[in-house]
């Protein structure tokens, strides 16, 4: 029994001394791996409870071995995605080889239940499968589609162009149904109705184009001969925004382009709608002509609204909480501004900004200018700066027609003698209000209703055809407040 356990003892010592000498060697060294390809589109829109699996490969280019020391989704626990690399499951593989010229698959799954709420499941599930080979780092990025929703146009449109075109005549979008707008969607001899609570989400994100020019994607854009008719009510506004709404993005801005109805537009009226967390949230191009009534536009990373030599009507609207201007109006133009609130807190651009100039390099010596008319009636113009209007005339009062009446403003070096020592002869009568005064319910919250003691209570004017604010309380008939809200005790 002794000498057959000593044989046995040999026979384990050289079989590990065997299995040491044959143990595959990988390469080390930095090493890009390919993919069959770099974004995994999952097709289906759901709507049921379902799953859905894809599938891709990884090649090996080397003539050596190499071992993926780990894989995982980015979301680890929290994401909706479940891979299985070789035949090997789980939210987190590793140490998976790949021999010389070789190649695995990785498949993907993901099972989504379409009616949870969109904090569960949002419109657009978008994720990186992160592979780590050797300390160098690739991405493969995974999509899908959470809800039910009407996708314009489809699953495969990032940085892509859809047009909607119908012969110069209308479309309405009422489907009970959102509707999710993935790319560009360009607006062209048509006429786009979006009635009573209506619901746009729009995916954006950075795109890149074909001869690699990087740009923003998720834009709504009204063309030559189209046109946006937005009409919600009260009770029901048009909501446009980012497809993110999870509560975390509540507030987050530039998670989209924006809206912009370029030169040549032909019907364009904003009616009780919220247009929310985009890069810039309307622009108005040259000769473009654009009502908007009862409107807020929030949580911009750069300007509210921009009107370039255009003509803009604006009643009872809320420009709050951007990263740039609330109002930024460039190339002259036409603009009607009453009852209006631009609350510009937390960045260092101004409430307002009226130019009749575009400049064409970077000292102005080169510019064209076009003639400015605006009337601004019953605002709050106000931030957190010290100058809270910014004027840019280049040729003279002529070509720069401007008052703005019963309203209130913050302004202090802009009436020094290099700037505009006669701005109080344009703003008459106004209050030059300070940090210091009582006028919001709450900055801090983002409350811009007026506070008990605001000093915007009974100072605006009566204005023919406006009888109540941008909540539909009855304004008073002798003395209103300024601003887009009538104060509520």
């Amino acid at each position: 029994m002794k000498h057959f356990l000593a044989i046995f003892s040999v026979g384990l010592i050289f079989g590990f001394l065997f299995s040491d000498c044959s143990k595959e060697s990988f390469f080390t060294g930095e090493v890009t791996l390919n993919f069959s390809q770099d974004t995994l589109r999952f097709d289906t829109v759901f709507t049921q409870v379902g799953s859905a699996t894809r599938s891709f490969k990884i090649f090996n280019p080397l003539d050596e071995s190499v071992k993926i020391s780990k894989l995982y989704m980015e979301l680890g626990a929290d994401s909706k995605f479940n891979i299985n690399v070789d035949g090997i499951p789980g939210g987190l593989v590793k140490d998976v080889e790949i021999g010389p010229k070789d190649s695995i698959y990785v498949f993907a799954e993901v099972t989504i239940d379409p009616d949870q709420p969109t904090s569960v499941s949002p419109f657009v599930l978008d994720e990186q499968l992160i592979i780590e080979t050797n300390g160098h780092t690739q991405k493969v990025v995974l999509e899908a589609w959470g809800q039910n929703a009407n996708y314009i146009p489809n699953n495969k449109n990032a940085g892509g162009v859809a047009v909607l075109s119908c012969d110069f005549g209308s479309e309405t979008w009422d489907d009970p149904r959102p509707y999710v707008i993935y790319g560009i969607l360009v607006i062209q001899d048509c006429t786009l109705n979006l009635p009573k609570g209506a619901r746009l989400y729009v995916h954006g994100g950075v795109a890149l184009s074909p001869d690699t020019v990087v740009y923003s994607d998720g834009i709504i854009y009204v063309g030559e001969k189209g046109g946006l008719m937005i009409e919600g009510t009260e009770g029901e506004p048009v909501i446009i925004q980012g497809d993110r709404l999870e509560p975390e993005f509540e507030d987050v801005p530039g998670q989209w382009a924006g809206i912009r109805y370029a030169t040549g537009s032909l019907t364009a009226k904003i009616e009780h709608a919220k247009i929310l967390n985009s890069i810039v949230g309307v622009r108005v191009d040259s000769a473009a002509n654009l009502t908007l009534n009862k409107v807020e536009i929030r949580n911009s990373s750069s300007s509210g609204l921009v009107g370039v030599g255009a003509r803009i009507k604006a009643t009872n609207c809320l420009f709050a909480d951007n990263g740039g201007y609330g109002l930024q109006f460039e190339y002259g133009g036409v603009y009607n501004i009453s009852y209006c609130t631009v609350a510009n807190y937390g960045n260092e651009a101004s409430a307002l900004k009226l130019s009749n100039t575009i400049c064409l390099n970077s000292d102005c010596t080169e510019f064209i200018d076009n003639h400015l008319f605006a009337r601004i009636d019953n605002c709050i113009l106000f931030g957190s700066q010290k100058d809270e209007i910014e004027l840019f005339d280049w040729n003279g009062s002529a070509n720069f027609d401007y008052k703005i009446r019963n309203s209130i403003v913050r302004v202090k070096d802009l009436t020094k003698a290099n700037a505009y020592p006669d701005f109080f002869d344009h703003c008459n009568p106004c209050i030059n209000g300070v940090s210091s005064d009582k006028l919001f319910a709450d900055v801090n919250e983002q409350d811009y209703q007026l506070d008990s003691l605001s000093i915007a209570e009974k100072k605006a004017i009566p204005m023919t055809g406006i009888t109540d604010d941008l909540l539909g309380v009855m304004r008073d008939a002798t003395n209103p407040d300024i601003g887009c809200y009538e104060y509520q005790p």
